[in-house]
């Protein structure tokens, strides 16, 4: 795979015409980027002219756990899906430009098309967590440039992530050995967004904006004039009358570089398809979902000072929510969330002049988090509007790494990195329905102390041959209390008080992966993951009613590690006309912690649970073995030249199953999906037009869970890019474009949203962008 190393690069598709083609379309350039790996080669070092103590010192960018340096100037067009890379475990990748066309406004619905991947959707545009092959929340990692994301969407699904794709470079969603990094409550994956907020480039005002750090060779030195430039990004949307709007700035000179945006969206309720009653003949709706409206916006600051040998960085970053929550009890008790997140973060790199070591490197965060959930005590009483529960997360996390220099043993070259984590979290859901009571919110205050140490080898055998052996040591501390519920989780008159619990738990992982070239440039992989995993608060602590599940949760202090055994295969080709990528897991769980509906009902307090409550199911956190399998494909085939492009097509397809050791069914899994479609493109348009169908989820839970029909997405999209003359427009770049949503029109609800009876996700719509650099 010519250009990347397998350990440090992703490699976008290179989307020329075939040889025997007379006349071949434009070539699109790679775009190299960094991988998830920490395991990263080194590049030979540039000198500049009059060194001294001002001038950086060139190397290869930081370390990933996702792209955390400004890529390179973009190609004329990077094209569609999908991206193939050539890791030990299946990465998806979603590159700037194609952020840029989807317009999400989370993660979740982002990702939500993606092969293995969809998203919560509980409230629609504005809270959907990623769900990576049916494993969520506290499965699931998400990172912004390479620290914790804060907030409370791993507490409730109606709580959203703080990090807006409208401000991302790129997202990529990280499984494997990789994902050790981060933790072993990373088991289904990491989530890793990068942008440019803690600055890795000096900015120079060329043709090309941002060089990398690890300039090269033709590079004009750092150091220079001061430079300034400027992107804007701009859309509506019909759906939902939604406007939205960003602005980044970079400056530098000298060996300083800074970063400021600022973003802002407002919406209204979005469209649904011909429903004139959406719940019962009582509530009509008037073709929009009731109670969907979102008003977000943030802010943040940062910069980095350059040396000699690496470079130190910090930002402060305000994120501010406004949104509402659909679904029966949302519209009539007029439900919204109103949060902010303040966070600081900090990041460096150093490359010493060592035999031993080639870099170190580490990151460090701090977050503080509320949010108030505020809706009607009495629907029928407007005046009863005010805070129903609140949420705070006070979070600190710092990791360091330590890369050293290869090491020849002969038989291959040995690279090995060293990491060491620590983390302190402080959580509180206090509520003013029930004050004084030990049921007064979902949890009480808790905290989470955390320090793990973590390392990666790589072998390279032979070009064609590497392995990678990871592990993990971690140690976790809880302390909290929950209430002494009687055995049957059945009032029996006897009052409850509050206990003191202070679990901890050494969780170990570890992994093995084989990377293999094969001919016709095919690239096979292997990948085998023992991984523990630490019970989170909520489990544990929480003793109260959860209006975003409709669930009364029960946790359970004496909750045992989870462990995970995967198994990985995959097969891959990213070069050519036809390119593809095939990956096969099966993963067995131990004591897989879920929530289990007891069929008792309740409502706000314990002592209506099985005798006057009928608004919340009971679940009671439980332990039960369990087994996820699934399959996950995407291709895309250049069929033949069209006029000064390429058309071709594309499809893709997954599919997950997974049960308990009874044959019941683990409760809210993705459907089965298949998808296609066509695309045109050269060096400045791109046409698409693709039909992802959803089988419809009848493998559901016995208790609590109905079936979810079908349903048909028909999405089209053009796009145009070009370079433009500053001198005459201002911008040197723009990127326009139109794309269509749903064009079906289709009722379309999705089998993993709680909500997903009450609530349609958007009907047919039409969004218009444009996105400008200066």
């Amino acid at each position: 795979m010519s250009g990347c190393s397998v350990a440090a690069m992703l490699c976008v598709f290179s989307a020329s015409a075939r040889a025997d083609d007379p006349k071949p379309a434009a070539e699109l350039p790679e775009v190299n980027v960094t991988a998830p790996s920490p395991i990263r080669a080194r590049k030979p070092v540039v000198p500049r002219p009059n060194p001294g103590p001002r001038v950086a010192r060139s190397g290869p960018r930081a370390p990933a756990p996702a792209r955390e340096a400004q890529s390179a100037p973009p190609p004329p067009q990077q094209g569609v899906t999908p991206i193939v890379t050539d890791q030990f475990a299946t990465v998806t990748v979603v590159p700037n430009e194609e952020i840029r066309r989807a317009g999400a406004a989370t993660l979740g619905d982002l990702l939500n098309s993606k092969p293995g991947i969809t998203g919560s959707s509980f409230a629609p545009g504005a809270s959907s967590r990623p769900i990576i092959r049916g494993l969520d929340v506290n499965r699931v990692g998400i990172v912004e440039n390479g620290i914790g994301g804060g907030g409370a969407s791993d507490l409730g699904e109606d709580h959203f992530v703080p990090i807006d794709p409208l401000t991302s470079d790129q997202i990529e969603v990280v499984r494997g050995p990789a994902a050790l990094r981060y933790g072993s409550t990373s088991i289904g994956g990491v989530v890793s967004a990068t942008n440019n907020r803690i600055p890795q480039a000096l900015p120079t005002c060329s043709t090309a904006p941002f060089q990398t750090y690890g300039l090269p060779a033709s590079a004009p030195a750092a150091g220079g004039a001061p430079c300034v430039t400027a992107e804007t990004r701009t859309s509506f949307n019909s759906v939902d009358s939604g406007v939205e709007g960003g602005v980044l700035l970079d400056a530098g000179g000298g060996n300083f570089a800074l970063h400021a945006d600022a973003y802002g969206r407002k919406t209204g309720d979005y469209a649904i398809p011909g429903y004139p009653y959406l719940f019962d003949q009582t509530r009509p709706v008037n073709g929009r979902q009731p109670n969907s409206a979102v008003q977000n916006d943030g802010a943040s600051i940062g910069g980095s000072y350059f040396f000699s040998g690496g470079f130190i960085g910090a930002a402060i970053t305000q994120t501010d929510a406004l949104y509402h929550i659909p679904g029966i009890d949302g519209a009539d008790s007029r439900t919204r969330i109103d949060a902010h997140q303040t966070k600081i973060t900090a990041k460096g790199e150093y490359r010493p002049d060592s035999a031993a070591i080639d870099a170190i490197r580490f990151w460090a965060g701090a977050t503080d988090y509320r949010h108030n959930e505020i809706g009607l005590a009495d629907t029928a009483d407007p005046t009863t509007d005010g805070v129903r529960q609140t949420f705070t997360n006070r979070e600190q996390e710092a990791r360091v790494e330590m890369q050293m220099m290869p090491v020849n043993l002969r038989f291959a070259t040995l690279t090995t990195a060293y990491g060491v984590q620590a983390g302190h979290q402080e959580l509180n859901a206090p509520s003013p329905d029930n004050p004084g009571s030990v049921f007064n919110g979902l949890f009480g205050p808790n905290t989470n102390n955390r320090v793990a140490g973590y390392v990666f080898n790589e072998f390279a055998f032979t070009p064609t041959t590497k392995a990678q052996i990871a592990g993990r040591i971690e140690h976790v501390s809880l302390n909290g209390s929950t209430p002494n519920f009687p055995v049957d989780y059945l009032p029996d008159g006897t009052p409850q008080a509050n206990i003191a619990r202070n679990p901890s738990y050494t969780p170990k992982s570890a992994s093995v992966g084989l990377l293999q070239n094969l001919p016709g440039d095919l690239v096979a992989s292997v990948t085998a993951q023992y991984v523990e995993r630490a019970p989170k608060a909520a489990e544990l602590f929480s003793r109260g009613g959860h209006d975003a599940t409709a669930t009364f949760d029960i946790g359970n202090p004496n909750l045992t590690l989870e462990t995970a055994k995967t198994v990985e295969a995959g097969l891959r080709k990213a070069t050519g006309p036809f390119r593809f990528e095939a990956t096969a897991y099966y993963t067995q769980f131990s004591n897989f912690i879920y929530r289990r509906l007891t069929g008792v009902m309740c409502d706000g307090d314990f002592a209506s649970c099985g005798t006057t409550g009928t608004e919340l199911n009971q679940a009671v956190y439980s332990q039960r073995n369990a087994l996820f399998r699934g399959f996950e494909f995407q291709s895309q085939y250049d069929v033949a030249q069209l006029g000064s492009g390429i058309w071709g097509i594309e499809n893709q397809f997954d599919v997950v199953r997974a049960t308990f050791p009874d044959g019941t069914n683990v409760p809210r899994i993705p459907p089965m999906r298949v998808g296609g479609g066509l695309f045109w493109r050269d060096a400045n348009w791109l046409t698409r037009i693709n039909l992802l169908h959803a089988f419809a989820q009848n493998d559901i839970a016995p208790i609590a869970e109905t079936p979810t029909p079908g349903y048909n997405l028909l999405k089209a999209e053009v796009s145009y890019r070009t370079k433009l003359d500053p001198n005459m427009f201002g911008a040197h770049e723009m990127l326009v474009g139109m794309v269509g949503n749903n064009l079906l029109n289709e009722k379309i609800r999705n089998s993993v949203s709680y909500t997903k009876d009450e609530v349609l996700l958007p009907g047919i719509g039409v969004r218009i962008f444009a996105n400008l650099k200066f």
